[in-house]
């Protein structure tokens, strides 16, 4: 049986009129968001303070997390070289001050789709010269070379998650490896030209605080900065079941937990995702590393 959903995971959906217009321009520049593809909760908020994360290289994965609802295909359609130049011209449109793009795996590219996501950076940096650029890039099946490529371009935060505990990988990410996503991070913190490295992780999955706090630690190791800790929610029906709904003072716990480690900054709660509040959370970062 899954747990009852408790009162503090009931959340409002009620501006239909912000999720349509943004959905409607979208669909005008054949874009994708990972908030559309994956479901999440917190849509309706984020669309109507008008902002959103772009998902690149499409909208089918060719990975088969238990946790995500993007759609799957082993063999998805070539990317759109025009996709870097409308999301681009999509955040242009929104006005957008931090600019957020991740994107689907894409294990059938040479490169996992990196030459992609430093074009995207690129084309936005042309777009909105003021704007911050935050990517969340798949683990490019380890190719360091294909992470260099994304650096490269000049990303203000290069955030790749964790997702999970390292006895849950076989579960929640078959076709992950924990070490080789902490060599991501690592190589991205050694190399990053002075980027923030950012990782998040799900929790409500059949992890023990213990497997957290030792995560935490491995993160801080690898040079994480930034933290996000969210409460994982079933997507979809074919997704992996709930195991726990964690109260909010256990979120509380792991985030004090966190900046005794070091990180610059953790956004831990039951609605946090990874690029949920983006901004806000960069700017704390900063603040605690005195960056301007």
């Amino acid at each position: 049986m899954r747990p009852r959903l408790p009162v503090w995971l009931r959340k409002p959906q009620t501006d239909f009129v912000a999720l349509h217009e943004i959905k409607r321009e979208l669909r005008r520049r054949n874009l994708h968001t990972v908030c559309e593809s994956a479901r999440c909760p917190n849509i309706h908020e984020c669309f109507h303070r008008g902002s959103a994360t772009f998902m690149i290289l499409g909208n089918l994965c060719t990975r088969g997390c238990g946790f995500c609802a993007v759609p799957k295909a082993r063999h998805p359609p070539t990317p759109d070289p025009r996709e870097p130049e409308l999301v681009a011209d999509m955040a242009r449109r929104m006005n957008l001050r931090h600019v957020v793009v991740t994107s689907v795996n894409r294990d059938d590219l040479a490169d996992g789709g990196a030459a992609h996501f430093a074009a995207t950076i690129r084309q936005i940096r042309r777009a909105l010269p003021g704007a911050i650029v935050e990517v969340l890039t798949p683990d490019f099946m380890g190719d360091l070379r294909a992470v260099e490529t994304v650096l490269a371009a000049g990303p203000d935060v290069f955030n790749h998650n964790v997702e999970t505990v390292p006895r849950l990988y076989p579960l929640v990410r078959p076709q992950a490896r924990y070490d080789r996503s902490l060599a991501v991070l690592a190589f991205a913190s050694r190399h990053g030209g002075g980027a923030l490295v950012k990782s998040g992780l799900m929790v409500g999955l059949g992890e023990t605080p213990g497997e957290v706090h030792a995560l935490m630690r491995d993160l801080r190791e690898a040079g994480v900065a930034i933290l996000t800790i969210g409460q994982y929610l079933q997507p979809t029906r074919r997704n992996l079941p709930v195991a726990e709904y964690l109260a909010p003072e256990r979120f509380e716990e792991y985030r004090d937990t966190g900046l005794k480690l070091g990180f610059a900054a953790v956004f831990s709660g039951p609605f946090v995702r990874s690029s949920y509040m983006a901004e806000q959370v960069l700017r704390e970062a900063t603040a605690a590393e005195g960056r301007p």
